[in-house]
């Protein structure tokens, strides 16, 4: 790891203030305040001086050409870091003992020239791959396909100026017909945008969300998530995912946990359970928790909740204690709960 941490500091030099030479930011400020005093000078003299005017003109020209020298450095920087992370990478996947076949390897590869496409606003290898793969999208009621018909529907309905919406209908009434059965209400809503156009009326109107850029961005995660869905693997890294929590605080939690017990001379005989709450964010949360609202214990596998004829739902294990005492008790402790 000692070839991409020292590009890596390379690269923190050349883009903070830490470097020797100037940063490009500084650069920057050192032109626009040599521009406010030639205008100040200006206003104050009323005479144009072209003297003045080409040794500034000169002036700029040396420190774009300072600008274009770092950015050129910058580049070259980002470029040999990412050649060593390549090294690296490959080591890792090697000693980590794990058999990637040449066929995942190529499905990837495709994932990520589709979500490059779909960065560009390119539509046309995503919606190939979600035909290749209609019958798995349609198992799992993913709306992919319509929301990608969708953004192109938008991008068509708003590319005209002065406003035309034909073309965007003519792409509706051939790719969106289909889809009316499942997204009555959205596709209605599509038309229905039509009589708040332009873009500035369509902004203000009912419809505004169809005008929120998030419509489009939000297609790679959804194509990102689709695809790794259909091969059986989540769409978040396994080792990002470890980073990222145990970096964003659990460990430390964790340690001052140990820290606290050993204190006190106690030790966690959960195996499966930590002895702290760790909080995560909404992203890695893969399944919801429940506490029982009698033993206020959280559910496990072994003790799993149970609803009960009236619709609440508490442990088993509450629920075998709470049936040993008779019907009647439990229709009152029935009653607490609600």
């Amino acid at each position: 790891m000692d070839g991409p941490l020292k590009e890596l500091v390379k690269l923190e030099k050349l883009t903070t203030s830490k470097g020797k030479a100037t940063s490009i930011n500084d650069t920057l400020d050192a032109i626009l305040l040599s521009l406010h005093d030639a205008k100040k000078n200006l206003e104050d003299s009323g005479i144009v001086d072209e003297e003045t005017l080409k040794q500034l003109s000169q002036a700029i020209e040396a420190k774009k050409k300072d600008v274009d020298d770092r950015q050129k450095e910058i580049y070259s920087s980002i470029s040999r870091l990412g050649k060593v992370l390549d090294k690296v990478n490959r080591p890792l996947g090697w000693e980590s003992g794990i058999d990637i076949s040449s066929e995942l390897r190529t499905q990837f590869v495709e994932l990520y020239e589709i979500l490059k496409l779909l960065r560009r606003q390119d539509i046309g290898s995503a919606l190939e791959w979600t035909k290749k793969n209609r019958t798995f999208l349609q198992s799992r009621s993913s709306p992919l396909e319509f929301y990608l018909h969708r953004s192109q529907y938008i991008r068509l309905l708003l590319s005209c100026h002065p406003p035309d919406p034909l073309p965007a209908l003519a792409y509706a009434n051939a790719n969106l017909r289909g889809f009316y059965d499942d997204h009555p209400i959205e596709v209605n809503r599509l038309m229905g945008c039509i009589a708040y156009l332009p873009l500035s009326k369509l902004q203000i109107s009912p419809y505004a969300d169809l005008a929120s850029p998030s419509l489009h961005f939000e297609l790679e995660p959804l194509f990102a998530k689709e695809y790794c869905a259909s091969l059986g693997m989540s769409r978040q890294v396994p080792l990002r995912v470890a980073g990222d929590i145990g970096g964003g605080g659990a460990l430390a939690r964790i340690e001052k946990g140990r820290k606290v017990m050993r204190e006190r001379k106690s030790e966690w005989s959960q195996t499966d359970e930590l002895p702290i709450e760790i909080p995560l964010p909404p992203e890695n949360r893969y399944h919801s928790i429940f506490a029982c609202p009698v033993s206020k214990e959280q559910a496990t596998e072994q003790n799993p909740p149970m609803m009960m004829q009236c619709g609440h739902v508490i442990a088993k294990d509450s629920l075998h204690k709470l049936s040993k005492a008779g019907g009647h008790f439990l229709d009152i402790v029935t009653c607490i709960i609600a």
